[in-house]
């Protein structure tokens, strides 16, 4: 029969073990938990959607490929996904994690479900993997246009048609417990601090401070 996730993936796993892992929070302290998955996950995933738009699209061009890869498998879509399949609600986790609202936060849903695809592939083989990828990654065109403004790409192309340096990005603060880091971010260009910003992710808070850079840069 399966679990209800179980049967939102479509995949019934012989060693519930690894599911069990997968779904296993740092911040639970007990045994063994997800992020050893997670980083598999994140290789299997890659792979995957890469041989996905490689077969897909045969007169795209390697830049745009790597563009569509990059939107198809960022922390926002692939928390979108874990909050279809209600990963969050599977998820064991520690109570101080459980009071900080972590079973909706975007960093964890995604680290989860790449740890879930990891456990697929442990469990049944890259086939395994690849044909639940595939289910899921179905509506590739909605997850596709759910990506938002890629602000560091912006900022650049801002910089280079005026001739000048590439921004550069600064960890100026980095705090929180190992599960739930918080990085302030500075950028520059020509040494000249332009904005702040922060997330739970050094991407986050680069994107974040990139945002905020655009404002200042477009302001009158």
């Amino acid at each position: 029969m399966g679990s209800p996730l179980e049967k939102q993936l479509g995949y019934v796993f012989r060693n519930k073990n690894l599911l069990t892992t997968a779904l296993t929070h740092p911040s639970t302290k007990q045994g063994e938990d997800n992020q050893r998955m997670e980083f598999l996950g994140d290789a299997v995933l890659e792979y995957c959607i890469s041989h996905m738009l490689y077969e897909k699209y045969p007169d795209m061009r390697e830049g745009e490929l790597t563009e569509r890869r990059s939107a198809l498998v960022c922390e926002e879509t692939l928390s979108f996904l874990a909050q279809r399949l209600n990963i969050g609600g599977a998820l064991r986790m520690g109570h101080g994690e459980e009071q900080a609202l972590g079973r909706g936060k975007h960093s964890i849903l995604a680290d989860s479900f790449e740890a879930m695809l990891a456990a697929v592939r442990l469990d049944g083989g890259i086939e395994a993997a690849q044909s639940v990828i595939l289910r899921l990654y179905q509506d590739e065109e909605l997850l596709f246009a759910l990506r938002g403004r890629d602000e560091k790409g912006l900022l650049q192309e801002y910089t280079q048609a005026r001739n000048m340096s590439l921004p550069e990005y600064t960890v100026v603060e980095e705090t929180g417990p190992a599960h739930a880091r918080h990085f302030v971010v500075q950028v520059s260009v020509l040494g000249r601090l332009l904005a702040t910003g922060q997330g739970c992710s050094k991407k986050a808070a680069e994107q974040a401070a990139a945002k905020a850079a655009l404002a200042v840069c477009s302001a009158p």
